[in-house]
């Protein structure tokens, strides 16, 4: 009797030798272990083999290309030419506090582009997007194609954000899983096919990448973080989306919180004019590129004045009733809080972005795997940041949950995350400086 594997094309172990001996693997090959694995005939265990491979000794811009492709061709890819309106979207490669999304795409839509956010959840310190969300009464993560549709076109609110459907790219969402368990998740050609076959396949006509530098950062280094930045937008240009990049600093969390219900809390604020500096500010500069991209330029004036007079706060609302959401609801109150205050006096030099995050996740706001609940009230809520002066006593960090029993570990977490320097040393002046520098470090168009 013949095997499936006496017919294919390819031998798995040829492909990872090839790769394994720095051979540039070809067009044919890369079409045939993308789709091979995705069909179950190439094995977990040989794909973690090529998976390393990839990780040791890289691809070349061609293979990223390919194998980019190949993993779009997995799936279907959608479609909103007929919509009436260009399309926009912003993938950030995640961070802790990082909430963006809840107030830009509304703010991008009052300037009709439509932006189509299909969103994931949390995965250890880094907050998830849908997971924010659902703390909101009554809100649908899951909706289908004709729903995605009818909120971006004319009549609706022209913003969704949602969980990507598993027709998209499925052969990421395998190989994804795979290199979470096999050491090979920070892999600049990895890392940039994924996110790149799921937007491309996601059908949006521009694309802004926020690509996250430091501690608390996927990119830990800037050198590493612009390589992957470079890469992606070539990737998305070569395939016909408008793509552009910013770095943006992640040493210290985005905002005032790092959680799911005090996030959206945090937005609310924002989209209602206020809001802490720094989440207006990058709100800001993505929307700037997102409408430029689009073929709508937008200055950062008028997007102030749709922020302070309720037009993107119309939309976030009309957007959060189509998918069942109360937009007047209350959000979720956690009963227990714990609060960590200053030592000394002096400035705020360091707020450690990873610390924080763990400490969110440590106290629920977070999963360790990706069936794991997350609790709603859970995370830390931050009283100042790096730049500003404290005294002895003052509340610096109040930790949120609804399982007091946590506390311990996450003030563990917090070791060393939180550092005072007397005002006018160096490590001050330096500590204001990176305050006033802002978030974004660079920009890759």
């Amino acid at each position: 009797m013949t095997t499936a594997t006496a017919v294919e094309p390819f031998d798995a172990v040829d492909v990872i030798a090839a790769k394994r001996d720095r051979q540039r693997l070809t067009d044919a090959q890369i079409d045939w272990v993308v789709d091979a694995y995705t069909r179950g005939i190439v094995a977990e265990e040989q794909m973690s083999a090529l998976a390393m491979a990839i990780y040791l000794n890289g691809m070349q811009p061609q293979e990223i290309a390919r194998w980019t492709d190949a993993m779009i061709r997995t799936g279907e890819r959608m479609d909103f030419s007929g919509i009436g309106r260009p399309t926009a979207d912003k993938h950030s490669t995640g961070g802790v506090g990082d909430k963006i999304t809840l107030p830009l795409a509304p703010l991008v839509a009052v300037f009709g582009v439509s932006v189509p956010q299909l969103s994931g959840r949390g995965l250890g310190h880094t907050g998830g997007t849908l997971d924010k969300l659902e703390s909101i009464p009554g809100w649908r993560a899951r909706l289908s194609n004709d729903e995605i549709l009818d909120m971006l076109r004319e009549g609706g609110p022209g913003a969704v954000i949602c969980a990507a459907g598993s027709g998209l790219a499925p052969a990421d969402k395998k190989l994804y899983a795979l290199r979470d368990i096999t050491g090979t998740v920070s892999c600049v050609p990895l890392i940039a096919s994924s996110i790149m076959s799921k937007k491309i396949a996601e059908g949006t006509g521009a694309l802004v990448l926020d690509v996250k530098v430091g501690s608390g950062a996927f990119m830990r280094e800037m050198s590493m973080a612009r390589e992957l930045a470079e890469t992606m937008v070539t990737l998305g240009k070569e395939t016909g989306v408008a793509t552009r990049a910013l770095l943006t600093d992640m040493s210290t969390p985005l905002g005032l919180t790092a959680g799911n219900a005090l996030e959206v809390r945090e937005s609310l604020e924002v989209l209602a004019g206020g809001g802490p500096d720094d989440v207006v500010a990058l709100t800001l500069a993505l929307a700037v590129e997102m409408l430029d991209a689009a073929g709508r330029p937008t200055s950062e004036d008028e997007l102030r004045a749709a922020l302070a007079d309720g037009r993107a706060m119309d939309v976030w609302r009309e957007m959060i009733r189509r998918q069942d959401g109360d937009p007047d609801a209350p959000l979720p109150v956690a009963p227990e809080t714990e609060v960590i205050t200053a030592t000394e006096d002096g400035v705020l030099t360091e707020l450690d972005a990873l610390k924080v995050g763990v400490a969110a996740w440590r106290l629920g706001a977070g999963r360790a795997r990706k069936e794991d609940p997350v609790q709603a009230v859970a995370g830390v809520e931050m009283h100042a940041k790096p730049g500003e002066a404290v005294v002895t006593g003052q509340p610096l960090l109040t930790l949120h949950t609804a399982t007091p029993e946590r506390f311990a570990r996450a003030v563990e977490a917090l070791e060393g995350a939180v550092a005072v320097s007397p005002a006018g040393s160096p490590e001050a002046a330096e500590a204001v400086a990176r305050r006033e520098a802002g978030v974004v470090l660079d920009r890759i168009v």
